[in-house]
């Protein structure tokens, strides 16, 4: 599995970002792919979390209401559409890829390299 992120940059304070994932060898044990992201000094978070098949969603309470997780089975990509944006919402964000079961997302050790997002106030 190959998943290459994009998008990132640096945006002040109430502007909005669209973060891209290309992926490629999807295997049938992958059904959900996230986002997640690292700030300085912190652990990794998830953030959202998308299913392949009906395209359910689930959202970190951070970001409920800003950021919209979306998928096109057909690119073969993956988006994070990030709105109102903050300083804390400064990190590298990441993709990644694993199942989920019932709502919950379970990240495999399917890593992009990450995307660096800079919000200024």
């Amino acid at each position: 599995v190959e998943l290459v992120e994009s998008g990132g940059g640096l945006v002040q304070a109430g502007d909005s970002l669209r973060l891209s994932c290309a992926a490629s060898g999807i295997t049938f044990s992958i059904n959900a792919m996230g986002w997640y992201r690292q700030a300085p000094g912190n652990e990794r978070e998830l953030v959202a979390h998308i299913t392949l098949g009906r395209g359910d969603t689930n959202y970190a309470d951070a970001v409920k209401g800003r950021f919209t997780i979306s998928r096109d089975n057909a690119k073969n990509t993956m988006y994070l559409q990030m709105s109102s944006l903050k300083p804390e919402d400064t990190a590298v964000y990441y993709c990644n890829a694993g199942r989920d079961y019932t709502g919950t997302y379970y990240g495999m050790d399917y890593w992009g390299k990450g995307t660096l997002v800079i919000v200024s106030s």
